[in-house]
């Protein structure tokens, strides 16, 4: 069971917004939508060879509490590091009226 005090980590929820480039066509940028306590697990670690060069991967798991908004599109901002959402966040029910949401994330270095 997860309680409020886990929650050490702060992060930033960012949505991606289309920003018109004056030359019809669009750049994308993302928007802090929220900024909110998490429980950070991390699930795995390895290293893979990208554009000719190794880069270290790690997928992390947050918890914070139930937001219904939340999409997998959207990515998360720690300290400078940003994360893409890799699946599609998990609404979980401890009961007792505490509801998380869980979000899968890739971090790569």
């Amino acid at each position: 069971m997860t309680t409020s005090g886990e929650l050490n980590k702060r992060i930033t929820l960012q949505a991606p917004t289309q920003v018109s480039d004056d030359m019809g066509g669009f750049t994308v940028t993302h928007t802090d939508m929220a900024t909110v306590w998490a429980k950070k697990t991390t699930h795995r670690s390895n290293e893979a060879i990208q554009s000719m060069k190794e880069t270290g991967i790690a997928i992390h798991n947050f918890r914070i509490r139930y937001r219904r908004e939340v999409k997998a599109s959207w990515r998360i901002k720690e300290g400078n590091q940003y994360m893409a959402i890799i699946g599609p966040p998990m609404e979980k029910d401890e009961g007792g009226g505490r509801y998380w949401l869980d979000i899968t994330v890739s971090e790569a270095s």
